[in-house]
Parts: C-alpha cells; sequence; structure tokens
C-alpha cells in the first residue's frame, strides 16, 4: 500500500483523538462519495487514505486505551470496503458515526 501521508505521521500524534478520528471519517466520506459516483479507483485511494491514518491514530500512544475499540473501526472499515460487509454497516451510518468526532473536534478548538 502507498504512504499517502508521508508528513502528517508524527505530527498526528499532537492532535486530539476527536481531530484524528474527524480526519478519517472525512477520508471514508470521500470513499463513499466516489463510490456512490461509481468511480472504484477514486474510491479505493480514499480508502486507502483512512486506513493510513486509522493506523497513524492506532500507533498514536494516547489512543492505547481505546485500541480495542480502534481495531474494531478499522476492521468495519475494512469489511464494508472490502469484505462481504458481514457488519451491515451502511453508508449512512459511517457518516453518522464520524459526524460525531467532526462536531467534537470543533467544538474542543
Amino acid at each position: 500500500m502507498t504512504l499517502y501521508h508521508k508528513d502528517l505521521a508524527e505530527r498526528w500524534k499532537s492532535f486530539s483523538l476527536y481531530e484524528q478520528l474527524g480526519n478519517v471519517g472525512s477520508e471514508v466520506s470521500r470513499a463513499l462519495n466516489w463510490q456512490e459516483k461509481q468511480n472504484p479507483k477514486r474510491s479505493i485511494t480514499a480508502y486507502e487514505r483512512a486506513l493510513e491514518l486509522m493506523d497513524f491514530t492506532l500507533d498514536d500512544p494516547k489512543n492505547r486505551t481505546r485500541a480495542k475499540e480502534l481495531c474494531r473501526l478499522r476492521e468495519s472499515l475494512v469489511d464494508y470496503f472490502q469484505g462481504d460487509n458481514e457488519f451491515g454497516s451502511t453508508p449512512d451510518l459511517m457518516r453518522r458515526y464520524f459526524d460525531f468526532f467532526a462536531l467534537a473536534a470543533r467544538g474542543n478548538r
């Protein structure tokens, strides 16, 4: 997999969990939008960027207490975009989940 956010890897740790997941959600939303526009190449690229940001989030020491939840979230993204969607995720559910983090990040500034 290509490294998309080379310059962001270390700076990512300075973001709050809300900011991190809000940014992941932006990439997920892009992936869903491209999926709806039937552009699989762009959808996959946005999805890969979302996974990369999820990995940065998992690598952040301050998030260790939430590792189980974050791993489950990553698993649900992989299940939806590459798997059989065994969790029954929908674009609406994913958008609503991530929207809370984006709103919380805005409120914490």
